[in-house]
Protein backbone atom coordinates (compact mmCIF):
# COMPACT_ATOMS: atom_id res chain seq x y z
CA UNK A 1 0.00 0.00 0.00
CA UNK A 2 1.13 3.52 -0.82
CA UNK A 3 0.14 6.83 0.76
CA UNK A 4 -1.23 9.65 -1.35
CA UNK A 5 -2.90 12.97 -0.65
CA UNK A 6 -5.39 15.47 -1.90
CA UNK A 7 -4.41 19.12 -2.13
CA UNK A 8 -3.97 21.27 0.97
CA UNK A 9 -4.07 25.06 1.31
CA UNK A 10 -0.39 25.24 2.27
CA UNK A 11 0.78 23.28 -0.79
CA UNK A 12 2.44 25.42 -3.50
CA UNK A 13 0.02 26.89 -6.04
CA UNK A 14 2.19 26.09 -9.04
CA UNK A 15 1.42 22.60 -10.34
CA UNK A 16 5.07 21.66 -10.82
CA UNK A 17 6.04 23.08 -7.43
CA UNK A 18 3.15 21.20 -5.89
CA UNK A 19 4.40 17.88 -7.26
CA UNK A 20 7.95 18.67 -6.15
CA UNK A 21 6.67 19.33 -2.65
CA UNK A 22 4.79 16.01 -2.60
CA UNK A 23 7.95 14.14 -3.59
CA UNK A 24 10.08 15.91 -1.01
CA UNK A 25 7.48 15.32 1.72
CA UNK A 26 7.37 11.58 1.02
CA UNK A 27 3.95 11.16 -0.54
CA UNK A 28 3.61 8.52 -3.23
CA UNK A 29 0.62 9.76 -5.18
CA UNK A 30 -1.68 12.73 -5.75
CA UNK A 31 -5.48 12.73 -5.90
CA UNK A 32 -6.17 15.71 -8.11
CA UNK A 33 -9.19 17.96 -8.57
CA UNK A 34 -10.82 16.89 -11.82
CA UNK A 35 -11.17 20.39 -13.24
CA UNK A 36 -7.54 21.20 -12.48
CA UNK A 37 -6.51 18.07 -14.37
CA UNK A 38 -8.64 18.83 -17.43
CA UNK A 39 -7.69 22.51 -17.59
CA UNK A 40 -3.94 21.96 -17.05
CA UNK A 41 -3.43 18.51 -18.54
CA UNK A 42 -0.11 19.16 -20.26
CA UNK A 43 1.40 20.84 -17.22
CA UNK A 44 0.28 17.92 -15.03
CA UNK A 45 1.91 15.50 -17.47
CA UNK A 46 5.17 17.45 -17.25
CA UNK A 47 5.03 17.48 -13.45
CA UNK A 48 4.49 13.71 -13.36
CA UNK A 49 7.39 13.14 -15.75
CA UNK A 50 9.71 15.35 -13.72
CA UNK A 51 8.92 14.06 -10.23
CA UNK A 52 7.65 10.52 -10.76
CA UNK A 53 4.69 11.31 -8.51
CA UNK A 54 1.63 9.79 -10.18
CA UNK A 55 -1.87 11.18 -10.37
CA UNK A 56 -3.65 8.27 -8.75
CA UNK A 57 -7.24 9.45 -8.90
CA UNK A 58 -9.45 12.49 -9.31
CA UNK A 59 -11.96 13.80 -6.79
CA UNK A 60 -14.38 16.62 -7.46
CA UNK A 61 -14.05 19.17 -10.22
CA UNK A 62 -17.46 18.68 -11.80
CA UNK A 63 -20.86 20.38 -11.40
CA UNK A 64 -23.82 18.11 -10.80
CA UNK A 65 -24.09 15.00 -8.64
CA UNK A 66 -24.82 11.55 -10.03
CA UNK A 67 -27.89 11.53 -7.77
CA UNK A 68 -28.78 15.18 -8.31
CA UNK A 69 -32.39 16.24 -7.79
CA UNK A 70 -32.10 18.54 -10.83
CA UNK A 71 -31.90 16.47 -14.01
CA UNK A 72 -30.06 19.08 -16.07
CA UNK A 73 -27.40 19.34 -13.39
CA UNK A 74 -27.09 15.55 -13.12
CA UNK A 75 -26.52 15.20 -16.86
CA UNK A 76 -24.04 18.07 -16.87
CA UNK A 77 -22.09 16.38 -14.08
CA UNK A 78 -21.95 13.12 -16.02
CA UNK A 79 -20.58 14.86 -19.10
CA UNK A 80 -17.90 16.58 -17.04
CA UNK A 81 -16.95 13.34 -15.26
CA UNK A 82 -16.50 11.70 -18.65
CA UNK A 83 -14.04 14.45 -19.64
CA UNK A 84 -12.14 13.88 -16.41
CA UNK A 85 -11.96 10.14 -17.11
CA UNK A 86 -10.47 10.87 -20.54
CA UNK A 87 -7.85 13.11 -18.94
CA UNK A 88 -7.11 10.45 -16.30
CA UNK A 89 -6.45 7.96 -19.07
CA UNK A 90 -3.81 10.30 -20.50
CA UNK A 91 -1.91 10.49 -17.20
CA UNK A 92 -2.37 6.87 -16.13
CA UNK A 93 -4.82 7.65 -13.31
CA UNK A 94 -6.91 4.85 -11.85
CA UNK A 95 -10.27 6.58 -11.75
CA UNK A 96 -12.52 9.15 -10.12
CA UNK A 97 -14.14 9.29 -6.68
CA UNK A 98 -17.91 9.80 -6.99
CA UNK A 99 -20.48 10.06 -4.17
CA UNK A 100 -24.21 10.03 -4.88
CA UNK A 101 -24.29 13.65 -3.72
CA UNK A 102 -22.78 15.88 -1.06
CA UNK A 103 -24.67 18.43 1.00
CA UNK A 104 -27.80 18.18 -1.14
CA UNK A 105 -30.15 16.66 1.44
CA UNK A 106 -30.11 14.73 4.72
CA UNK A 107 -32.89 13.10 6.70
CA UNK A 108 -31.10 14.24 9.86
CA UNK A 109 -31.91 17.95 9.44
CA UNK A 110 -35.16 19.80 8.66
CA UNK A 111 -37.24 19.55 6.56
CA UNK A 112 -36.46 15.78 6.87
CA UNK A 113 -38.72 15.05 3.90
CA UNK A 114 -36.90 14.46 0.63
CA UNK A 115 -38.24 16.11 -2.53
CA UNK A 116 -37.79 12.75 -4.27
CA UNK A 117 -38.80 9.21 -3.35
CA UNK A 118 -36.25 6.56 -2.42
CA UNK A 119 -37.18 4.79 -5.66
CA UNK A 120 -36.45 7.98 -7.55
CA UNK A 121 -33.08 8.28 -5.80
CA UNK A 122 -32.12 4.78 -6.81
CA UNK A 123 -33.26 5.29 -10.39
CA UNK A 124 -31.19 8.46 -10.79
CA UNK A 125 -28.03 6.99 -9.27
CA UNK A 126 -28.39 3.75 -11.23
CA UNK A 127 -28.85 5.55 -14.55
CA UNK A 128 -25.78 7.66 -13.82
CA UNK A 129 -23.66 4.64 -12.94
CA UNK A 130 -24.77 2.81 -16.08
CA UNK A 131 -23.55 5.79 -18.11
CA UNK A 132 -20.28 6.04 -16.17
CA UNK A 133 -19.68 2.29 -16.34
CA UNK A 134 -19.49 2.62 -20.11
CA UNK A 135 -17.32 5.73 -19.95
CA UNK A 136 -14.93 4.00 -17.55
CA UNK A 137 -14.77 0.93 -19.77
CA UNK A 138 -13.90 3.10 -22.78
CA UNK A 139 -11.10 4.88 -20.90
CA UNK A 140 -9.75 1.93 -18.92
CA UNK A 141 -10.56 3.68 -15.66
CA UNK A 142 -12.74 3.02 -12.62
CA UNK A 143 -15.62 4.77 -10.90
CA UNK A 144 -14.99 4.72 -7.14
CA UNK A 145 -18.45 4.96 -5.58
CA UNK A 146 -18.19 6.67 -2.21
CA UNK A 147 -20.58 6.21 0.72
CA UNK A 148 -20.90 9.39 2.78
CA UNK A 149 -22.22 9.73 6.31
CA UNK A 150 -25.92 10.40 6.96
CA UNK A 151 -25.34 14.08 7.71
CA UNK A 152 -23.84 14.75 4.27
CA UNK A 153 -25.99 12.52 2.05
CA UNK A 154 -29.09 10.36 2.37
CA UNK A 155 -28.60 7.89 -0.50
CA UNK A 156 -25.42 5.85 0.00
CA UNK A 157 -24.10 5.72 3.57
CA UNK A 158 -22.41 2.34 4.04
CA UNK A 159 -20.13 0.10 2.02
CA UNK A 160 -23.04 -2.33 1.79
CA UNK A 161 -25.18 0.41 0.21
CA UNK A 162 -22.55 0.96 -2.48
CA UNK A 163 -22.13 -2.78 -2.95
CA UNK A 164 -25.83 -3.21 -3.70
CA UNK A 165 -25.59 -0.94 -6.76
CA UNK A 166 -22.57 -2.81 -8.09
CA UNK A 167 -24.06 -6.26 -7.60
CA UNK A 168 -27.56 -5.47 -8.84
CA UNK A 169 -26.22 -3.99 -12.07
CA UNK A 170 -23.22 -6.32 -12.47
CA UNK A 171 -20.85 -3.39 -12.93
CA UNK A 172 -17.26 -4.25 -13.81
CA UNK A 173 -15.83 -0.74 -13.73
CA UNK A 174 -17.45 0.53 -10.54
CA UNK A 175 -15.71 -0.21 -7.24
CA UNK A 176 -16.12 1.02 -3.67
CA UNK A 177 -14.01 3.70 -2.03
CA UNK A 178 -13.87 3.23 1.74
CA UNK A 179 -13.47 6.47 3.69
CA UNK A 180 -12.43 5.91 7.32
CA UNK A 181 -14.10 9.11 8.53
CA UNK A 182 -17.50 8.24 7.06
CA UNK A 183 -17.11 4.60 8.10
CA UNK A 184 -16.40 5.67 11.69
CA UNK A 185 -19.89 7.19 11.73
CA UNK A 186 -21.84 4.62 9.71
CA UNK A 187 -20.27 1.18 10.09
CA UNK A 188 -20.55 -1.09 13.13
CA UNK A 189 -16.82 -1.74 12.74
CA UNK A 190 -14.33 -0.34 10.24
CA UNK A 191 -12.19 -3.48 9.97
CA UNK A 192 -15.25 -5.71 9.73
CA UNK A 193 -16.75 -3.66 6.90
CA UNK A 194 -13.42 -3.56 5.07
CA UNK A 195 -13.15 -7.34 5.30
CA UNK A 196 -16.74 -8.00 4.24
CA UNK A 197 -16.29 -5.87 1.12
CA UNK A 198 -12.67 -6.72 0.37
CA UNK A 199 -13.49 -7.93 -3.14
CA UNK A 200 -14.94 -4.57 -4.21
CA UNK A 201 -12.81 -2.01 -2.37
CA UNK A 202 -10.59 -0.24 -4.88
CA UNK A 203 -9.55 2.92 -3.08
CA UNK A 204 -9.22 4.33 0.46
CA UNK A 205 -9.64 7.81 1.95
CA UNK A 206 -8.11 8.60 5.32
CA UNK A 207 -8.99 11.02 8.09
CA UNK A 208 -9.36 10.57 11.82
CA UNK A 209 -12.71 10.23 13.59
CA UNK A 210 -13.33 14.00 13.60
CA UNK A 211 -12.17 14.58 9.99
CA UNK A 212 -8.87 16.07 11.11
CA UNK A 213 -5.46 14.60 10.32
CA UNK A 214 -4.72 10.96 11.22
CA UNK A 215 -3.06 10.58 14.59
CA UNK A 216 -4.97 13.46 16.17
CA UNK A 217 -8.07 11.42 17.03
CA UNK A 218 -9.19 7.96 18.09
CA UNK A 219 -9.07 5.73 14.97
CA UNK A 220 -6.70 2.76 15.25
CA UNK A 221 -5.08 2.95 11.82
CA UNK A 222 -2.66 0.10 12.48
CA UNK A 223 -5.55 -2.26 13.19
CA UNK A 224 -7.42 -1.38 10.02
CA UNK A 225 -4.29 -1.36 7.86
CA UNK A 226 -3.55 -4.87 9.13
CA UNK A 227 -6.99 -5.97 7.95
CA UNK A 228 -6.35 -4.45 4.53
CA UNK A 229 -2.98 -6.21 4.34
CA UNK A 230 -4.44 -9.56 5.29
CA UNK A 231 -7.14 -9.17 2.65
CA UNK A 232 -4.60 -8.31 -0.05
CA UNK A 233 -5.43 -4.65 -0.62
CA UNK A 234 -2.56 -3.08 -2.54
CA UNK A 235 -4.07 0.24 -3.60
CA UNK A 236 -3.57 3.77 -2.35
CA UNK A 237 -4.34 5.22 1.07
CA UNK A 238 -5.19 8.85 0.33
CA UNK A 239 -5.35 11.61 2.90
CA UNK A 240 -8.57 13.61 2.76
CA UNK A 241 -8.76 15.65 5.94
CA UNK A 242 -8.75 19.03 7.56
CA UNK A 243 -5.77 20.00 9.70
CA UNK A 244 -5.86 20.87 13.40
CA UNK A 245 -2.90 22.74 14.93
CA UNK A 246 -0.92 25.97 14.72
CA UNK A 247 1.47 24.75 12.01
CA UNK A 248 -0.53 22.99 9.25
CA UNK A 249 2.54 21.82 7.33
CA UNK A 250 4.21 20.31 10.39
CA UNK A 251 0.96 18.70 11.55
CA UNK A 252 0.33 17.22 8.11
CA UNK A 253 3.81 15.77 7.79
CA UNK A 254 3.45 14.34 11.29
CA UNK A 255 0.21 12.67 10.15
CA UNK A 256 2.05 11.18 7.18
CA UNK A 257 4.67 9.77 9.54
CA UNK A 258 1.93 8.38 11.80
CA UNK A 259 0.40 6.55 8.83
CA UNK A 260 3.75 5.14 7.73
CA UNK A 261 4.36 3.84 11.25
CA UNK A 262 0.84 2.37 11.30
CA UNK A 263 1.64 0.42 8.13
CA UNK A 264 4.52 -1.44 9.83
Amino acid sequence: MKIGTQNQAFFPESIKEKFRFLKEAGFEGFEIDGRLLVDHLEEVKEAIAETGIPVTTACGGYDGWIGDFIEERRLNGLAEIKKILKALKEVGGKGIVVPAAWGMFTFRLPPMVSPRSLEGDRKAVTESLVYLEKAAEETGTTIFLEPLNRYQDHMINTLADARSYIEENQFNNVKIIADFYHMNIEEDGISEALHENRDLIGHIHLADNHRYQPGSGSIDFHKHFSTLKEDGYDGYLTLECRIRGNDPKAEYLQALQHLKESLR
